[in-house]
């Protein structure tokens, strides 16, 4: 390395949305990013001074996510920071969504996750220390009316983070979750949504409020920028805290409220804010 403080990084999901903004940070701080995409060519074209090398990786292949961190072993030797970022959501009614719709949400958002740790750590514990940041939200903490599936699949991940925090803490490896609350990337516009639902009178109305207040919320939320710059007070703390929220005050607030006020009542104020 050029810098004794540069570190190595793997970015999931580095083409868009808050995994580019991540990746385009810490490449210009001067970290050796390496930021993924499926559509990335192989071998990645060489980066400009301060831009993140791009490489393929799918999070949903065992054999690909092997291969790119083998690739960033044998190039840069170490791998400091993994930023398990990749993902998308599905809108519609549970009893609407297909266990093939499930399978792909979860085979993404936590078997991709899952992949991706269980590939960096074998390395993390032989350089002796590492961390992994992975990218819930704040959906993970709050369910979402007709995102189930989405909020069901951060809660799993919010679940395998905390876990492997304790298990690998006396290794040097930190675990740390991110938890954003509603942001303006292109997540809004690539959801899925059940075909289902749209058909189903029992839901189809409900269904569609309740998505344009998560919409209008989406496309009015906090910047990637500013989830990108606390992933890089998480890269550059010796000790960072388990979980750090971004994002509005009043959705951060209302992750106190859950934990404060009774569940009824919590879960009545919820259905009223998504017009149900």
């Amino acid at each position: 390395m050029n810098n004794v403080n540069e570190k190595v990084i793997l970015v999931t999901g580095a083409s868009s949305g808050i995994g580019r903004a991540c990746a385009e940070r810490l490449a210009h701080l001067g970290h050796r990013v390496y930021g993924t995409s499926r559509r990335a060519p192989f071998p990645p074209a060489p980066a400009p001074p301060g831009a993140p090398t791009m490489l393929p990786l799918d999070v949903d292949q065992d054999e690909s996510v092997q291969r790119a961190v083998s690739f960033i072993i044998e190039q840069a030797g170490r791998l400091d920071v993994v930023v398990n970022n990749a993902g998308f959501g599905i809108g519609g009614a549970l009893e609407d969504c297909s266990i093939e719709e499930a399978r792909a949400l979860f085979e993404t958002n936590f078997f991709g996750v899952l992949r991706v740790c269980r590939a960096a750590l074998p390395v993390m514990r032989q350089q002796g220390g590492g961390t992994i940041i992975n990218i819930s939200s704040l959906g993970g903490i709050i369910a979402l009316p007709f995102q189930a599936l989405y909020s069901a699949s951060k809660f799993a991940v919010e679940g395998l983070s905390e876990a492997l925090r304790m298990e690998v803490q006396p290794l040097g490896i930190h675990v740390v979750l991110v938890e954003p609350g509603d942001t303006r990337t292109g997540f809004t516009d690539a959801r899925r949504k059940s075909p289902a639902t749209p058909q189903n009178p029992a839901y189809a109305e409900a269904c569609a409020r309740a998505l344009k207040v998560a919409e209008s919320d989406e496309r009015s939320g906090a910047s990637p920028e500013q989830v990108a710059r606390v992933v890089e007070r998480i890269v550059h703390q010796r000790s960072p805290r388990p979980r750090y929220r971004v994002g509005p005050a009043f959705q951060k607030l209302a992750v106190v409220l859950k934990s404060i006020l009774p569940n009824r009542l919590f879960l009545w104020a919820l259905s009223k804010y998504y017009r149900l």
